[in-house]
């Protein structure tokens, strides 16, 4: 009953955040023709010149990319990705048929920094339950998996094309820098609600069950750990310290293993501003 109930509110704060980014572009973004990187700042361009509803391109957009996600990286997204997508979709859409795109501010300075909040408000909350709104999300994973690019450099690429797009298409520079603008706050703003500001993270843990809980992050996460001896002073017991680098968001589901095998375990999660290796950024690439 206790997995059921969790899953019932997880899947319920996956709505909570779509519905916070479909706000964000309905209330800030689209109005000032601000777009912020990825699928949703694609549609938000397709919206203005061909009059096209943003949720439904984001909709065709993200289809074809799921189907690509599932037979190059098999049933890893499943149901709470197809959520994801639907419901951002359709909310969105919802939500210009109610309010028509009536802008909260015309300034686009504050349209930006606002939009971009509640963009990083929302897709943090999606992401602190494991969910996800696809688009550019399933394009960083394949390519990763391929070895074509690194997850990191994929969203900035994306992101960097999207809004020059944006700029081209509104013939106007300032459209481009406002969406980079919105694009930093969002991501800075996803940081702070994954726990960090770092790209990466280094997660230790200490606890009784380290064997139990290696073995878990290796079948469900598919990374690596290391083990370092340790000793505690008062009770002067020695036991494993799991060490283990992870992206963002990847901490949430760490911390649900270790809380599920061990209450008890005490967890330190430190930022990391650069991973060098297997899962992360290649040697090769370092300049």
């Amino acid at each position: 009953m206790k997995t059921k109930f969790k899953t019932v509110i997880d899947y319920l704060f996956i709505a909570v955040g779509t519905i916070i980014m479909s706000l964000s572009i309905v209330l800030f973004l689209s109005p000032n023709k601000i777009a912020a990187g990825g699928v949703s700042g694609l549609a938000v361009v397709f919206h203005h010149l061909f009059k096209i509803p943003i949720g439904l391109t984001m909709l065709v957009f993200n289809i074809p990319l799921f189907i690509i996600g599932i037979k190059c990286l098999g049933k890893r997204f499943g149901i709470r990705t197809i959520f994801g997508i639907i419901t951002f979709s359709l909310f969105t859409d919802f939500f210009d048929k109610i309010l028509h795109f009536q802008a909260v501010t015309n300034e686009p300075l504050l349209a930006s920094l606002y939009g971009g909040l509640l963009i990083g408000l929302g897709i943090g909350i999606v992401f602190r339950v494991r969910g996800s709104t696809g688009g550019s999300d399933i394009v960083a994973q394949v390519f990763s998996h391929k070895g074509i690019m690194s997850a990191g450099n994929t969203f900035l690429l994306i992101d960097f094309m999207v809004i020059s797009i944006a700029g081209i298409s509104f013939n106007g520079i300032e459209y481009a820098l406002w969406g980079f603008i919105g694009l930093y706050i969002s991501s800075k703003v996803i940081d702070v609600i994954i726990t960090g500001l770092g790209y990466a993270k280094a997660c230790y843990v200490i606890s009784n069950k380290s064997e139990v809980i290696k073995d878990e992050i290796f079948e469900k996460m598919n990374r690596g750990v290391t083990f370092f001896k340790g000793k505690g002073a008062y009770l002067q017991e020695e036991r494993n310290i799991i060490l283990c680098i992870l992206t963002r968001r990847e901490v949430a589901k760490l911390r649900d293993i270790v809380k599920r095998i061990d209450p008890n375990a005490f967890v330190i999660i430190q930022n990391v501003y650069q991973v060098l290796g297997k899962g992360f950024k290649p040697r090769e690439n370092v300049v």
